[in-house]
């Protein structure tokens, strides 16, 4: 008999498995997965090999560390491998429990769900799934049938996911294309009362489904919008929807982003990235009472609407224990002063670079704006970033944060100048001191005029005018 540890040993062997092809990450990408991810990383210089992660950092093999400033697209809220959400999995996997046996009621989801709702009081009732957009998808057939209405409204360059009826919703063409017919739902400017009456006077609107702030150029929901748009929804027997999605869980410095407005009661919440700990797939959809009980509205009807990994042991251990971390450790708090003072430091900069547009968001999501400059000597240079394709000054300012900087950033959206920071909601100081001094640099060089960042642009150009 061989010996288990010898060369002929059987098994699964994780660490032995990544030793052996972990270098082989980008290949593997690009023969068996989306072969434009590792494409796209390669043009743009993007193309790292992380070795660990910690808070709000990672570190590559030579063990250099970069600021991450994008949180995963907003899932790692309280940065990676949080030492209570790691015991929290450890305790939930070591307990054995007998886990998604669908014939009984354990006690983590409703411990979850109560927790979740004690942050909104006048919601009554959560269905758990597993990804913010299967959260969309439950609050749309929920409004749907509640109100036996076929058709949802929801703003202009909006983002709510890229399943088949949250792609409905999406404001942004470009993700529509070539995949309808999608569902008959209507597409309105954020902010237009007019247009939200109009659309609600046809007497078929079901719901308005809307980001407090837009996760695509980071744009703010106008003061008074949400109270004014509920107060129309409800007069005419229709729901506002708010998807929390990337808002919620302390992100904007309030735990949800409609709480900034006085008088907001959404009638359905939708919550994930954040709530998974950065661990477990997890969403939610928060809903009022009489919601529910239509939906659910007999014993024939008990499961007229599930998931099947909804409500596992492991997402609902890792959303305890989130959001116990976010009030030990005061992180709704943090997430407004430090954003607060990373927003105040940017926004400063704006007289000093004339490509720095504006600086606007709440808490820590914010977005850097870029725009045409005065001067004629920059006046060339941006008019030829933007013939080829919009959004290649804000891609330039990217870039040499990684590669200069080691700061991990993202442009908010396809066509847009703007920069979106969402980064963990644990950071301080120190790492508003590390961008903001990395971002000046950056924008120092930018504004010369010539030099490595034009070279790049001109290479971003080329590829642009290649792509057509």
């Amino acid at each position: 008999m061989a010996d288990e540890a010898g060369p002929e040993a059987k098994g699964f062997d994780l660490p032995r498995l990544l030793a052996e092809r972990g270098a082989e990450r980008y290949e593997l990408h690009a023969r068996h997965l989306n072969h434009q991810l590792p494409r796209m990383l390669h043009t743009i210089g993007f193309d790292k090999v992380y070795e660990r992660a910690e808070g709000a950092y990672f570190w590559d093999a030579d063990g250099d560390d970069y600021l991450d400033m994008l949180a995963g697209f907003g899932v790692m809220g309280l940065g990676r491998h949080h030492p209570v959400v790691r015991k929290a999995l450890h305790d939930v996997l070591d307990a054995g429990l007998a886990d998604l046996t669908r014939f009984d009621c354990p006690p983590l989801p409703g411990l979850l769900a109560e927790k979740l709702l004690s942050h909104t009081p006048h919601l009554d009732r959560v269905f758990f799934g597993n990804s913010g957009t299967e959260a969309v998808e439950t609050a749309l057939k929920f409004a749907r049938y509640a109100t036996g209405r076929p058709r949802v409204l929801y703003c202009t360059h909006s983002f709510h996911g890229l399943t088949t009826g949250s792609l409905s919703v999406n404001g942004e063409p470009g993700f529509q294309d070539g995949f309808a017919p999608l569902l008959p739902d209507t597409a309105i400017p954020m902010g237009d009362l007019g247009a939200l009456e109009r659309e609600l006077g046809k007497g078929d609107v079901a719901a308005l489904i809307v980001e407090p702030i837009q996760g695509h150029g980071v744009h703010i929901a106008p003061p008074g919008y949400l109270a004014a748009a509920q107060e129309l929804l409800h007069r005419h027997k229709a729901l506002l929807i708010c998807d929390e999605v990337q808002t919620g869980l302390g992100r904007t410095g309030e735990f949800f982003a409609y709480q900034h407005e006085t008088g907001v009661e959404p009638d359905l919440v939708t919550v994930s990235k954040a709530l998974s700990g950065g661990y477990v797939p997890v969403s939610a959809t928060l809903g009022k009472e009489w919601i529910f009980k239509k939906v659910y509205s007999s014993m024939d009807r008990v499961l007229v609407h599930s998931a099947s990994f909804g409500s596992n042991a492991q997402a609902m251990a890792a959303g305890l224990a989130t959001l116990s971390v976010m009030e030990d450790e005061r992180i709704v708090e943090n997430a407004r002063v430090t954003g607060d003072l990373l927003r105040t430091r940017l926004a400063a900069l704006t007289d000093r670079y004339e490509m720095l547009h504006e600086v606007r968001g709440r808490g820590l999501m914010i977005g850097i704006e870029f725009g045409r400059p005065r001067s004629l000597k920059l006046r060339s240079g941006w008019a030829m970033l933007q013939a080829a394709r919009k959004g290649l000054f804000a891609q330039m300012v990217v870039v040499p944060l990684l590669q200069r900087h080691r700061i991990l950033t993202q442009v908010s959206g396809d066509h847009l100048e703007v920069i979106k920071l969402i980064p963990p909601l644990i950071i301080g100081e120190r790492e508003v001191d590390r961008f903001v001094d990395a971002f000046a640099d950056v924008m120092d060089d930018a504004h010369k005029g010539s030099g490595l960042m034009w070279d790049f642009g001109r290479t971003l150009i080329r590829q642009a005018v290649g792509n057509r």
